[in-house]
């Protein structure tokens, strides 16, 4: 479908969601340091299309995130700029390198200070995500704050576009995913779904490694983005600037990968388990893997299933039965 909003005189704003879960990334055929080298190089692309172009970098760790560029802080900004005072190369151009500095210092620091928290201490919990995955990894892994990131992402966008008088700011995300999916992030994970696609914000998913991810499927799916599994790690770059390096106006008249069919299940908000069928409250639209009598999230009360029968046989009789109408039950108290 042609987004009649874009122009070709747009800003575009990247916000690039890089995910940097050390677990992961150990098992991964392509390391992290040879992926960051390719990812820049897909950044430097993204803002030599245009002079205006708008870029935003994000890092979705394990129980953290945090933005990578740009730095509000002053002085970590000298402190990066001084650091990089004796590597200046004449051939490199200026704006290139002051991103590349602060998202390079910036995962140094990530890694360096971040006390990483082990999500999966609890073995109740490690089982309950394990099964509710198709990616088996150690107890020792936690799992990426995709969900925050995603609402940084979604915050920053909405400062940016409000400073825009003329609404000239083409706004997109994309996701750079490694890990699994957790059901314990499904529910804020959805709320910025549904706010990216309020805002036609379309959210776009790279999948470097591993299984398809559910939620970011439906991520792609609900906000008109595109989804791509990397076949060849190796090949990151090509993927991205063939992929997700044209901006929203450009989108309108390039063939570019679709998805054929797309996950819709759901994490039960009982157990946080990734299902294929639950029950669903009527009121809150909670999802449950069992029946219970009462929502645990609005508190409803439903009848008990197999005692809601609107017709009854009589057994009274020897002969054919007939049918007796019943009334409904009432509500367990």
């Amino acid at each position: 479908m042609k987004d009649t909003t874009t122009s070709e005189d747009d800003s575009n704003l990247l916000v690039i969601i890089v995910d940097t879960n050390p677990f992961v990334w150990s098992a991964a055929p392509l390391p992290l340091n040879d992926a960051l080298c390719q990812i820049l190089l897909f950044i430097n692309a993204h803002l030599s299309l245009k002079h205006d172009n708008k870029l935003a970098v994000i890092a979705s760790h394990v129980g953290v995130s945090k933005f990578l560029y740009p730095i509000t802080d002053d002085s970590e900004i000298k402190s990066i700029a001084k650091e990089s005072r004796g590597t200046k190369d004449a051939n490199v151009y200026p704006n290139f390198k002051i991103v590349n500095d602060q998202v390079t210092a910036g995962l140094k620091k990530l890694f360096k200070d971040v006390d990483t928290p082990q999500a999966y201490q609890d073995k109740a919990r490690y089982e309950t995500d394990r099964k509710g995955s198709s990616h088996n990894f150690p107890l020792s892994a936690g799992t990426s704050m995709i969900s925050g990131s995603l609402s940084m992402a979604l915050c920053y966008i909405n400062r940016i576009t409000k400073s825009d008088d003329l609404g000239r700011i083409k706004p997109r995300i994309l996701a750079i995913s490694v890990s699994p999916d957790s059901a314990f992030q499904y529910i804020p994970i959805m709320n910025c779904i549904f706010s990216a696609q309020k805002s036609s914000i379309p959210v776009d998913v790279c999948k470097v490694f591993g299984e398809d991810t559910v939620f970011l499927q439906q991520a792609a799916h609900i906000t008109s983005g595109i989804y791509l599994k990397v076949e060849d790690p190796q090949s990151l770059l090509q993927y991205l600037m063939f992929t997700f390096l044209p901006d929203r106006y450009s989108r309108n008249y390039l063939c570019l990968p679709g998805q054929d069919q797309v996950d819709f299940r759901a994490a039960c908000f009982c157990h946080k388990r990734i299902i294929d069928i639950g029950y669903v409250c009527s009121v809150c639209l909670s999802i449950f893997c069992d029946f219970s009598p009462v929502c645990s999230t609005c508190k409803t009360k439903f009848p008990i299933p197999g005692k809601t029968v609107g017709m009854i046989r009589s057994r009274s009789n020897v002969g054919t039965p007939k049918p007796v109408s019943a009334s409904t039950p009432t509500s367990m108290s």
